[in-house]
């Protein structure tokens, strides 16, 4: 079963997003999404300074078997990129929710976070989909 930490929120499109204490929101993919694609071996994150609308591709997930577009969650402006993942994609199926982050946002509205999954929908959502 997927780990679905309790203090994030969650994008249909299994990726998460999590608001900082300085207000900016933190952006990975899910454990489902990492477990679903295997090892990864690129990954390819947005420069800093894009802005993006929510569900734009914003990123690229490689593995062996297959390559996957990540879709932003929200609307903002790409504050930082995890630079460790250029050297280490690993990390994302190491620690999907600590270390394999991939992108912080200046959110485009405060209220960004609202029109995503909580932890029990998103379970929900997985449960449904055989996940």
């Amino acid at each position: 079963m997927s780990q679905v930490p309790a203090d994030r929120r969650y994008a249909k499109s299994h990726e998460w997003a999590r608001l900082l204490p300085d207000g900016s929101v933190e952006i990975g993919i899910t454990d489902h999404a990492q477990h679903a694609l295997g090892d990864l071996v690129f990954v390819e994150v947005p420069e800093p300074g894009r802005v993006l609308a929510a569900g734009d591709a914003c990123a690229v997930v490689e593995s062996v078997k297959a390559a996957s577009d990540v879709y932003s969650p929200i609307a903002g402006t790409v504050l930082e990129s995890n630079a460790d993942l250029g050297a280490s994609p690993e990390l994302v199926n190491q620690d999907c929710y600590g270390r394999g982050w991939l992108m912080r946002l200046q959110p485009a509205a405060s209220t960004a976070l609202d029109a995503l999954l909580g932890p029990a929908a998103y379970s929900a959502q997985l449960a449904a989909e055989g996940g």
